[in-house]
């Protein structure tokens, strides 16, 4: 029985009930249990009309409608970050967000600052925007494997800063022919401290030149990197370098096909570089210095500072599914600042270079920026063809 027929047949039931005697009453009751599958207290108060009814909304009273607005600012600046990493960034953007959009009440600050991951989530539902798709680009060849050890069998100390994940992402729109941008990506596993630089051609010469610039740029030695199969990477040039270097820098790769060998820059090429720049074709040589100004003075310190990232404790098997467990969502900086193997010179330099940057700042940089790049490739952003749609 529906809703509406219950209150339709209990207003019928109403009339016979307060007309009828004591004996009546009962069996006018029994068939009212009987019938709605309601309980006997519950029934006596439809058919006397002594149930309270509350106006207006019914549970809980909300109590962050007036946090919403700044959340969602710093949510759409911070790239739609998800709740967990969101809750600890807030301490951080705050401050900025004041200068930037005016100041908010004691009590605003201190909802921001004890809001749960869950309560973020329940807030941005309705202004999530879809994700976009995937697309798959060809794998390179290989040259040189069998002068590099296989990351398998060399094992990386999973607590020391340094040991590097680099792979390349091709600007090509879906075609691997002629000639377009690249970028690279460098991720440091332990901190999730990520550079990317862009090179044209994937040339030996340019991915070497960058990898000493990133390495100028690092707040930390390289110790090792681990790359894939890739000609860029397998090539006299760029093993030259690595054995050249003082200390040198020990190489590892990872196995045909086999992507989770390299899963953490896996993972930044989605976030660092795809969801920026999209999936369009960069075909114009004057892209890679623009890219690279903006990698390098911008998007990189905008996530290295102020983006909390979250590391994969362990995960165990329940039937089909599997339950993972994070740590608490820290910055990159965050993670050096705590690593006992970052000196105190090293680690006062980051807290200089951190106080002298303003999310917003950088944030509205980027956008100034990536309008430039996506002008010359000639995306039609009024259309909707922009890869960074959640701009509000």
């Amino acid at each position: 029985m529906s809703q509406l027929s219950r209150r339709e047949y209990i207003a019928l039931m109403r009339g016979r009930y307060c007309r009828a005697g004591r004996p009546r009453r009962i069996a006018l009751l029994n068939e009212t249990c009987e019938v709605c599958g309601y309980e006997r207290k519950y029934a006596i108060k439809l058919l006397t009309g002594n149930v309270r009814r509350h106006p207006g909304r019914r549970g809980r009273k909300r109590g962050y409608e007036e946090i919403a607005l700044p959340l969602k600012t710093i949510w759409l600046v911070s790239d739609q970050m998800c709740g967990k990493r969101l809750a600890e960034a807030l301490p951080l953007w705050l401050p900025f967000y004041e200068s930037h959009h005016g100041g908010l009440t004691a009590e605003q600050k201190a909802k921001l600052l004890k809001i749960s991951p869950a309560q973020i989530d329940r807030l941005l539902a309705g202004a999530r925007l879809q994700a976009h798709s995937k697309a798959r680009t060809p794998k390179p060849g290989s040259l040189l494997a069998r002068d590099i050890p296989l990351a398998a069998d060399s094992p990386r100390p999973a607590d020391q800063p340094g040991w590097i994940e680099t792979d390349t992402v091709a600007h090509c729109g879906g075609d691997m022919s002629g000639s377009f941008v690249w970028s690279i990506t460098y991720t440091c596993p332990h901190s999730g401290w990520t550079e990317n630089r862009a090179v044209w051609r994937r040339s030996t010469t340019g991915v070497v030149e960058q990898t000493r610039d990133v390495e100028a740029a690092l707040p930390f030695a390289i110790a090792g990197l681990d790359f894939d199969n890739g000609g860029e990477y397998l090539n006299q040039q760029f093993i030259a370098y690595c054995r050249e270097h003082i200390p040198p820098i020990q190489m590892s790769r990872s196995r045909a096909y086999c992507k989770n060998d390299n899963a953490h820059v896996e993972q930044k090429n989605w976030t660092h570089v795809r969801e920026l720049l999209g999936y369009e074709r960069f075909k114009d040589p004057r892209l890679v210095a623009l890219l690279n100004d903006l990698y390098k003075t911008d998007w990189g310190p905008f996530h290295n500072f102020f983006h909390p990232s979250m590391k994969l404790l362990g995960k165990i098997r329940i039937g089909s599914r599997y339950r993972k467990r994070y740590d608490k969502p820290q910055t990159p900086c965050e993670r050096l600042l705590q690593c006992p193997l970052i000196s105190s010179e090293q680690k006062e330099a980051l807290r200089h270079r951190r106080d002298q940057l303003d999310p917003f700042l950088l944030k509205q940089r980027i956008e100034e920026k990536l309008a430039g790049i996506l002008k010359i490739v000639g995306a039609d952003i009024g259309a909707g063809a922009c890869p960074r749609s959640n701009v509000a």
